[in-house]
């Protein structure tokens, strides 16, 4: 069995699949114009990609193949109707990253109260601004403590925000298509409803948000001028879900009109490449703190991710199962 491995991986979980008897191409710089040329080239039978993109170009070339594994929870960087044209199965690592994920939801979190970055950036610079970052109100922090945070998402990552939301003795309120009150009541939690018009309550009632959906056809935008216009001036919007679920002229909008401060780790127009120029007028607001899509770039959680995906090819290799399959 043959693994072309598109993108960056971790040396254990390499090591892993040769021993598990698979011929294993590593080729780590690929990227998404480059996938088409090393499918056609090493015809393998199983593509592990991280975020590089998996076109349909891509999957015209693809000979042979039979599985790809996104190394992460997320498939938008796939086009899975594509490969289910080609009759090739697309399977995830559902939950491997929760832990970094929450992680990072919670620093924005702290980063849009704080203002962390702007801080960084002016002590950088040469200055020093306690007036401005000391002080209440408009311009300084409130503290998260007595907050009343909504989570919309109660997957393994929404699962894990809650848990540290708790801990920093905030007031939870869970959103979710599928959440009953039962559920929010074992996750320590208050229901908040799952259809739309309980979302833009949510939005009136919270002071702060986290996202944590997968970016769907109900979900692409979700979040949009209806939601910001509902969300209380000076409140907090985080997402570290997927860029698409976010109106981002909207979110602009509240940003300048509303005092609404933003973490963002996902962006609508995120270049698909690790490393590229890019230019994005929600960045450059003041009140928008972000980062790179490294929700899931913790060492512990790479070494999750590639473990699990180590387990799902030995479980094809020896049984022909495919596990974790979201075309089916």
């Amino acid at each position: 069995m043959k693994i072309l491995v598109a993108d960056k991986f971790e040396k254990s979980g390499l090591e892993a699949l040769k021993a598990l008897g698979c011929e294993v191409v590593s080729e780590p710089d690929a990227g998404a114009a480059g996938v088409p040329d090393r499918l056609a080239a090493h015809k393998p039978d199983i593509l592990i990609v991280r975020s590089t993109k998996v076109q349909a170009a891509a999957l015209e070339k693809a000979s042979g193949l039979k599985i790809i594994i996104r190394a992460g929870a997320g498939v938008d960087n796939i086009d899975v109707g594509a490969a289910s044209a080609k009759g090739v199965r697309v399977c995830n690592c559902p939950g491997t990253n929760a832990v970094a994920v929450a992680e990072l939801a919670m620093g924005l979190l702290l980063c849009c109260d704080r203002r962390i970055p702007d801080q960084t950036a002016l002590v950088r610079g040469g200055r020093w601004s306690k007036k401005e970052f000391g002080r209440t109100g408009a311009g300084g922090a409130r503290g998260l403590k007595g907050m009343t945070l909504g989570v919309v998402g109660v997957g393994a990552i929404g699962q894990e925000v809650i848990k540290r939301a708790v801990a920093f003795g905030m007031d939870v309120v869970a959103w979710s298509r599928g959440i009953t009150p039962q559920h929010a009541a074992a996750l320590g939690c208050e229901f908040g409803g799952t259809d739309t018009p309980a979302l833009l309550a949510l939005a009136n009632r919270a002071d702060a948000v986290s996202v944590h959906l997968p970016l769907t056809d109900t979900t692409r935008k979700l979040f949009n001028k209806s939601f910001f216009d509902a969300m209380k001036p000076g409140s907090y919007f985080v997402n570290t879900s997927r860029g698409g679920v976010v109106d981002e002229a909207a979110l602009r909008e509240a940003v300048q009109a509303k005092g609404i401060r933003a973490g963002l780790d996902v962006w609508d127009a995120q270049p698909g490449e690790p490393d590229a120029p890019w230019d994005s007028p929600t960045a450059k607001l003041p009140g928008v703190c972000g980062t790179c899509h490294v929700g899931a770039s913790t060492d512990q959680a790479q070494q999750a991710v590639a473990a699990e995906t180590v387990r799902l090819v030995k479980l094809f290799k020896e049984s022909g199962r495919i596990e974790n399959c979201v075309n089916a």
